[in-house]
C-alpha cells in the first residue's frame, strides 16, 4: 500500500487546538523549506508569555519613548481612542528621525520631542494610513512575505476572531524556527560560502569611527538606510558597532539633548554587550546561520583576515535567500496591506475589532500608556 502521508507536521489553530498537516508533495511548492513554512502558522511562533505595549496616540513623544525604554520593547502598536482603531507602529527608527529632524545643538530644547503628540508625528490623521498586520492563523510563508516585501522588521499578529493584537513578529524567531527545518543541515545549498551564494551586502559598507559624533551617526542611519554602523579604527579594522537599538540608550540616560558626543563615549555604556559578532565571506551558509541563531543577533559583520570590514549579513538576508528565492511560489495575489483595524465593520481579516484584553492564548494583557 502506498502511503502518501508518510510525514506530518503538528501545529495549533487560533483556539490552541492541535491540527495535523500532511507534509506531502506539492507540485507548486516542491521545496522542503517552503513546505515547512507553508504548514506552520504564526501561532507557532508566539511564546507562551509575551509582552505587548500599546501606546495611545495622545501620548507626548517623550513619554512614549520613555515607555519603550522602561518596558524594554522595540516597537509598539498605536491606538487611536477616537477611532477605536490601531493606526500604526512606533519604532526606534521614529525616535532616530525625531532626533535627526529636531536637533539644533547641545542643550537646546527640542520642543517637538517635549510637546508633540504621537498623533501629530505619525501623521495618522490621514485615512489612507493603514497598519500592516497578519492573522494568527496565517501561514509563516505569508508572514515572511509581508515582512520582506514591505521592508519592515516587525509585524503585528492579530486574533482573527476578536481583533486582539496578540504579539509582534520579528525576523529572528523566524530564522530560529527555520534552523529546525528537517534535513536543513544536510542541504548541499548550505555548504556553499555566503560570498559564493551572494548572501549579505558587500562593498561600500557604511562605517563610522570612534570620533564620529552621534548626530552624524543618526544622519547615516536615515540617509543611507542602514540599521548598524561598524566602527573602525584609523587603519580600517573593526573595533565596535553602533546600531539603531543603541540609540534608545539616549532616552534611557536622558542624554539626547547633546548629540555632539562621540560614538566612543556613546558605546561605553552599552547594555548586555558581548562584543561584535563577525564572520568571513568564506564561511558556509550553515555555519553563519547557526552563529546568528546561537548569538541571537540581527547581523554579523563580514571581515577579512585583517579584521577589515568587507560586508554585513543579516537575518533578513538569510530569510530572503532560504524562503523567498522562489518568488513564483510565494503568495502574490493577496491583499498585503490590510485596511485599518477598526470595530466599524465587525471581525474580519481586514477589519477587526479593537483590542480586547481578554484572549484565548496565554499571552499577557497589553501594557497601556495614556496621557
Amino acid at each position: 500500500m502506498n502511503n502518501t502521508f508518510s510525514t506530518a507536521i503538528l501545529y495549533k489553530d487560533g483556539r490552541g487546538v492541535p491540527i495535523v498537516q500532511p507534509l506531502k508533495s506539492d507540485p507548486e511548492l516542491d521545496d522542503d523549506i517552503l513546505n515547512f513554512f507553508k504548514c506552520y502558522k504564526c501561532y507557532d511562533l508566539l511564546p507562551a508569555s509575551t509582552k505587548l505595549v500599546v501606546l495611545d496616540t495622545e501620548l507626548v513623544l517623550k513619554k512614549a519613548f520613555y515607555a519603550i525604554v522602561d518596558t524594554g520593547v522595540r516597537a509598539c502598536p498605536l491606538w487611536d481612542s477616537s477611532k477605536q482603531a490601531y493606526v500604526g507602529m512606533l519604532t526606534i527608527t521614529d525616535f532616530i528621525r525625531i532626533l535627526q529632524m529636531n536637533y539644533k545643538g547641545p542643550n537646546i530644547e527640542m520642543e517637538a520631542f517635549e510637546e508633540q503628540k504621537l498623533l501629530d508625528w505619525k501623521g495618522i490623521t490621514e485615512p489612507t494610513k493603514d497598519l500592516i498586520h497578519v492573522s494568527l492563523d496565517a501561514g509563516l510563508l505569508e508572514a515572511v512575505t509581508l515582512l520582506i516585501e514591505n521592508k519592515i522588521h516587525r509585524l503585528p499578529i492579530t486574533d482573527p476572531d476578536n481583533g486582539n493584537v496578540l504579539g509582534i513578529l520579528n525576523q529572528k524567531p523566524l530564522l530560529k524556527f527555520l534552523f529546525n527545518v528537517p534535513k536543513l543541515r544536510n542541504s548541499d545549498d548550505l555548504n556553499r560560502s555566503i560570498a559564493l551564494a551572494g548572501v549579505g551586502s558587500y562593498g561600500n559598507i557604511t562605517v563610522a569611527e570612534e570620533s564620529t559624533k552621534v548626530i552624524e551617526a543618526l544622519h547615516k542611519f536615515v540617509n543611507d538606510n542602514v540599521s548598524a554602523l561598524p566602527i573602525v579604527s584609523s587603519d580600517g579594522r573593526l573595533t565596535n558597532i553602533y546600531t539603531k537599538f543603541d540609540v534608545i540608550n539616549l532616552a534611557a540616560t536622558k542624554s539626547y539633548s547633546d548629540l555632539e558626543i562621540t560614538l566612543k563615549e556613546a558605546t561605553e555604556h552599552k547594555i548586555h554587550f558581548d562584543g561584535v559578532h563577525c564572520c568571513k565571506g568564506s564561511e558556509s551558509l550553515l555555519v553563519v546561520m547557526e552563529r546568528l541563531v546561537r548569538a541571537d543577533v540581527n547581523r554579523l559583520v563580514i571581515v577579512d583576515d585583517d579584521k577589515k570590514v568587507v560586508g554585513i549579513v543579516t537575518v533578513s538576508d538569510f530569510i530572503h535567500f532560504l524562503v523567498l528565492r522562489h518568488s513564483s511560489t510565494t503568495p502574490s495575489n493577496r491583499n498585503r496591506r490590510a485596511s485599518k483595524i477598526s470595530q466599524d465593520n465587525g471581525p474580519s481579516y481586514e477589519n477587526v475589532k479593537p483590542l480586547n484584553r481578554s484572549s484565548s492564548t496565554d499571552s499577557l494583557p497589553p501594557v497601556w500608556f495614556q496621557v
